[in-house]
């Protein structure tokens, strides 16, 4: 713990998916689950966690219950029902400046499912691992496209700086991807040159 943070009280103990919604919260805006969800979907579905409704209201709850974060209701625009907005306090605030902050960092975990296929390759026909890997490769292309015209997108408000940032991170790294994924399908032509396959 540095300087800064000596003293500062302990966080509690909640999980990471608690910490993105709340981090979503901290632009200071009111967000109904709705627009949480679009947001998540725009910049922490690319690299990190892409929740369901159910997900995200029941960190909202966890959050209010820690008075991390209140809710209203408003009256709707168009239509019947009314929606609740959720915004985070002075106490979510800095609560989660302080996860961010002190938070131990978890190492990325790669579970990369055309990886073990191709670990497994000796067990499949040279087409057939040339289909995965061209499969990944149109996938890897198709979520850099994503993550750029999301950064695009965001270009225009100012709370977007540092998630822009990300989604240009996450636009290199399905780059990376897709050219991993060429690169694989380079060798496997290499490798079938050398010897054949069983």
């Amino acid at each position: 713990m540095d300087e800064n943070t000596e003293g500062a009280p302990e966080l509690p103990g909640l999980p990471a998916t608690s910490w993105a919604v709340l981090g979503l919260l901290s632009h200071e805006r009111e967000l109904s689950g709705y627009d949480i969800k679009k947001w998540s979907d725009r910049s922490l579905g690319l690299f990190y966690w892409s929740p369901s409704f159910s997900q995200i209201y029941s960190e909202l709850k966890r959050l209010e219950k820690a008075g991390f974060a209140d809710s209203r209701l408003v009256a709707p625009e168009a239509g019947s029902r009314d929606k609740r907005v959720y915004r985070i306090t002075g106490e979510g605030l800095a609560a989660v400046r302080l996860w961010a902050r002190t938070a131990p960092l978890d190492p990325p975990v790669l579970k990369h499912g055309p990886m073990l296929r191709l670990w497994l390759g000796h067990l499949l026909e040279p087409d057939r691992m040339r289909e995965i890997l061209a499969a990944h490769r149109a996938y890897a292309e198709g979520m850099r496209r994503r993550a750029e015209a999301d950064a695009a997108d965001a270009s225009a408000d100012e709370a977007w700086t540092y998630p822009r940032l990300t989604l240009r991170w996450a636009e290199r790294y399905y780059t990376a991807e897709r050219d991993l994924a060429e690169a694989m399908l380079a060798d496997i032509e290499e490798l079938e040159g050398e010897r054949p396959w069983h």
